[in-house]
């Protein structure tokens, strides 16, 4: 039989709000705290990663679908190679120049 559904997309509107709360304390700490340069990295980085789970699971539907498994698996895989290439890119670009040839 139908369905009784909700027109609006709460899904939708919950994760753009989120989206605009964790955008809205990561200025906010960038602002106007006091807090040391690498702690506020840190944390701005913390939120960029709960803002990008945030619109994987709410606005790209990762949770749907017979394969969620496997979509999961391959999102895991591409940010850990994400992860891979950030931090090799700044280990060669803060520390190549101190290499022993280099000096």
């Amino acid at each position: 039989m139908s369905e009784n559904k909700s027109h609006a997309p709460w899904s939708h509107i919950i994760g753009f709000l989120g989206s605009i709360l964790l955008t809205l304390f990561a200025v906010w700490i960038a602002l106007y705290t006091d807090l040391s340069s690498l702690v506020k990295v840190i944390v701005i980085f913390l939120f960029a990663f709960v803002q990008a789970g945030v619109q994987l699971f709410m606005f790209m539907h990762m949770r749907e679908g017979k394969d969620g498994v496997t979509q999961s698996g391959h999102t895991i895989f591409a940010i850990f190679i994400a992860v891979i290439i950030v931090i090799g890119s700044y280990f060669v670009l803060e520390f190549g120049i101190h290499l022993p040839q280099h000096q």
